[in-house]
């Protein structure tokens, strides 16, 4: 079983909801299960396009509030730890996909890289420098969703 978490703002633009949309309904037409924070923005469009395909789609949040979940989830952990259900989101990814960006998706992002071993993509959003203003190679950069769903699932990268 292939799990791709998709990491994004609660409060996210027009753009990055129709992406998280297409990528999770790409996701789930690919047979992999949706990660996301089970929370608004992002998190509710990925889940929305995953769930409306089909998908199975998890949530990862970070509080035990029962009606603070989007609509279209499979099931939800209920962590209570707060930002730390990041590292339990990244943990449990076979590939990240990040759109958009906040504090808490860069968060994500920097627990991705950290743990190594899997692609890391990114939609719009963070671009990270080093100390001297020189562009990292944080993430694989992705054109559009359907190019970051190829490029999470190894096509293309």
């Amino acid at each position: 079983m292939r799990q791709v978490a998709v990491c994004g703002p609660r409060e996210c633009s027009d753009v990055e909801a129709r992406w998280a949309r297409m990528v999770g309904r790409l996701l789930a037409e690919a047979g992999v299960t949706v990660l996301c924070g089970g929370g608004g923005g992002v998190m509710a469009a990925v889940a929305d396009g995953a769930s409306g395909a089909g998908g199975l789609v998890i949530g990862v949040r970070p509080d035990t509030e029962r009606g603070a979940v989007c609509a279209g989830l499979s099931a939800v952990l209920f962590t209570g730890m707060g930002e730390a259900r990041n590292a339990i989101l990244v943990a449990s990814a076979d590939a990240v996909i990040i759109i958009g960006g906040s504090w808490g998706t860069l968060s994500e992002l920097a627990l991705a890289r950290h743990r190594g071993g899997i692609p890391v993509v990114s939609l719009g959003g963070w671009q990270l420098l080093d100390a001297d203003g020189t562009p990292l190679d944080a993430t694989i950069s992705a054109t559009d969703p359907a190019d970051a769903v190829a490029r999470a699932l190894g096509a293309g990268s």
